[in-house]
């Protein structure tokens, strides 16, 4: 009894051990599942997340960097005047009589324009033809009586005092008909003053005096009208001597083509009309003026235009382009390429791998929308010229070649020369460069 009543308490202290043990395996079980299905849903989670996307390269505009002749120009104030500018003077005194030609009509050389009393100079013709003659009878006379007294002189008839004044009159009566001959020639001239012709081809302006009026080179008025030929014309323009002194080291002769210089190019102009057009014809600088005017300091330049339709009105104001120099194998790129800051110009430069390059650079003159480059570019190097905003030093880039919307923008917006003349010339306003 006591055995029984000592071993039946054991029983359920090893039934308890194993519940324990069955929980404790359970739980470890369990911790192994859930540290399983943790592992299992971060690598789910890590292989499903949603990739993290690299920022896209900047894209932008490039260009080649090429060489190419570039025209340099200078603009100045000119004035047009005619190659040929004739005042009509009254050569004879008179009254004027006849008028014989439309004003602002064309003339001819030659052309009779007005007639003025001629009267009084037909009576001077009349008397001086009439004086010839008697000199001529006068000279026929004593040549017959020379003729006469040289026997008798010969045959001891005549002294020798009858001889000398029988040719002293015959040579004094010859003389007399040279006088008389010239007076008559005189006279005639001046009858054909009265016969006002135009000097050269042209067109003539309103008349000076009216018909009635009094003219004459003394006591009445001289001038009847002008004659102005303009088929081609002169535009006179003034440069400084900075111009002159910079011209020298340039390929364009401005000095008017003398024939001694032998550079490349004769500088040649052209100018702009009233309405803002530019006349279709360029002339040709014909003269610089070999002295400055100490006054103004610049020197007198003119140029010869055609003007066939007579579209260039003598006396007008115009503005000049003349070409001061031409740079071969100039390095030209777009303005727009190129940014500013205290350090000088700069733009950027992309290399073959892609990355941009910030290269300061030395401009020249402006030739529209564009800038010659005198250092730091050399020919096939590429340049950004649209997007450099966003850029900087040693960034990758996408290059993409200049849209043709670029290019033609940055073609137009101004004739070439507009901004060269503000970098160039001198003489048009304040110290500007030749």
């Amino acid at each position: 009894m006591n055995t029984q009543s000592v071993k039946s308490p054991r029983k359920p202290i090893h039934t308890g051990r194993k519940i324990r043990r069955l929980l404790l395996v359970g739980k470890k079980k369990w911790l192994v599942i859930s540290l399983v299905v943790l592992i299992a849903a971060a690598s789910i989670f890590f292989f499903m997340r949603p990739k993290t996307q690299s920022a896209p390269l900047p894209t932008v505009e490039v260009e080649t960097v090429d060489t190419t002749s570039v025209n340099i120009y200078g603009e100045y104030v000119g004035r047009i005047r005619a190659q040929q500018f004739v005042e009509v003077h009254a050569r004879v005194e008179g009254y004027l009589e006849k008028m014989l030609f439309k004003e602002g009509s064309y003339i001819n050389k030659g052309q009779t324009l007005f007639v003025i009393d001629p009267r009084l100079y037909k009576a001077h013709v009349n008397k001086a033809r009439a004086q010839l003659n008697k000199a001529r009878a006068q000279a026929q006379k004593a040549d017959r009586d020379l003729k006469r007294i040289r026997p008798l002189f010969e045959q001891k008839a005549a002294s020798q005092l009858d001889l000398d004044n029988a040719e002293a009159a015959a040579e004094s009566a010859n003389a007399e008909v040279t006088v008389c001959q010239a007076d008559l020639t005189q006279a005639e001239l001046t009858l054909g003053y009265t016969q006002v012709t135009s000097p050269i081809s042209g067109y003539i302006s309103e008349r000076v005096a009216d018909i009635g009026t009094l003219v004459g080179p003394s006591g009445g008025k001289s001038l009847l009208a002008t004659v102005v030929k303009s088929d081609s014309v002169r535009v006179d323009f003034s440069m400084t001597a900075l111009d002159y002194l910079r011209s020298k080291d340039r390929n364009v002769d401005i000095s008017g083509g003398d024939g001694n210089d032998r550079r490349k190019h004769q500088s040649y102009v052209t100018i702009t009309l009233a309405d803002g057009s530019e006349y279709p014809v360029k002339g040709l600088v014909d003269f610089a003026d070999p002295q400055v005017d100490p006054k103004t300091g610049t020197f007198s330049v003119r140029a010869e235009m055609p003007n066939p339709d007579r579209r260039l009105l003598p006396g007008e104001f115009t503005k000049v382009k003349v070409l001061l120099d031409v740079r071969e194998h100039a390095i030209e790129i777009p303005a727009k390429a190129i940014a500013i800051e205290k350090g000088g110009a700069f733009v950027f430069v992309v290399r073959p791998d892609s990355i941009v390059e910030k290269r300061f650079i030395e401009t020249g003159p402006e030739v529209g929308n564009n800038v010659i480059v005198e250092r730091g570019l050399v020919r096939g190097e590429r340049i950004v010229t649209e997007g450099y905003h966003k850029l900087t030093h040693k960034m990758k880039v996408n290059p993409v070649p200049e849209t043709s919307d670029s290019k033609q923008g940055n073609t137009q917006g101004g004739t070439p020369g507009n901004n060269a003349g503000k970098k160039e010339s001198a003489s048009a306003t304040e110290g500007k460069e030749g």
